[in-house]
């Protein structure tokens, strides 16, 4: 991938993450659970630990492509 295909990944993906973070954030208002609550799934959720990870991998690719 080139640099502009990197950051456009990363954009998105982290949009997406952000949205999927918000998403959980009003639904647990919703249902009115505790901060410790929502904050648990959030760390524990599949889904973004996934999009946390790739978010990682994108960065230490475009770190290994600005040595280059």
């Amino acid at each position: 991938m080139d640099q502009q295909d990197l950051k456009l990944s990363k954009k998105l993906i982290s949009s997406y993450k952000k949205r999927l973070e918000k998403e959980i954030l009003d639904r647990s208002m919703k249902l009115k659970m505790p901060q410790n609550k929502f904050e648990e799934i959030i760390n524990n959720n599949n889904e973004l630990i996934n999009l946390k990870k790739a978010l990682e991998d994108l960065e230490m690719e475009s770190e290994s492509h600005r040595k280059v």
